[in-house]
């Protein structure tokens, strides 16, 4: 694939306060810059496009921005998909949606954390929203047994399920602490 999309890179999850020379500060060592867009939408987590001169910095960016920590938040950077609507089948990672947006398909996966304490108002895109935090969502869903409310999220990979459970459990969010496992037992070996 060649061409400008080839060449632009998706940033994700990046802080809400986020100024687009931050942006460039994050990514100008990768080679030379042609445009930068950011998006801040009125929920959180905020993205941008970057543009590089050429497609070999876009991909040493990916390599050197994935999983990134900036500012408390750990940033998402992939190849940009390359326009509205459907991506297709050429996503780097080689298929399948990416989370069940409104064009993604939503798929399981191993890497799954079961997430307890969630308020009974709670969707599953607050959920998905929320554990994003740890890295790359693609799949949520929230359900109620006896025991109240729960969430069941999938993420792409086994190091953002394993972060999701060190770094979220226990955590508070709308007045709720949330607590976050894996059904795997023996999640850290």
């Amino acid at each position: 694939m060649s061409g400008r999309f080839s060449r632009t890179i998706y940033c994700g999850n990046l802080p809400a306060d986020i100024r687009e020379s931050e942006v460039e500060d994050i990514f100008y060592k990768y080679g030379r810059i042609l445009d930068i867009e950011l998006k801040i939408p009125p929920r959180p987590p905020c993205y941008c496009f970057v543009e590089f001169e050429t497609s070999r910095d876009a991909e040493d960016a990916i390599r050197g921005r994935d999983g990134y920590n900036f500012d408390g938040c750990r940033l998402r950077v992939e190849l940009a998909h390359g326009g509205r609507g459907p991506s297709s089948s050429d996503r780097r990672s080689g298929g399948g949606g990416g989370g069940g947006g409104r064009h993604g398909v939503s798929r399981h996966s191993e890497f799954r954390v079961i997430v307890r304490g969630l308020p009974s108002s709670a969707s599953w895109q607050d959920l998905k929203d929320h554990m994003r935090k740890a890295g790359d969502v693609c799949f949520a869903e929230v359900s109620r047994d006896g025991d109240g409310t729960f969430g069941l999220v999938d993420y792409t990979n086994s190091d953002d399920m394993k972060y999701a459970v060190s770094n979220l459990h226990e955590c508070t969010t709308n007045s709720s602490t949330l607590f976050c496992k894996s059904p795997v037992s023996n999640v850290f070996s």
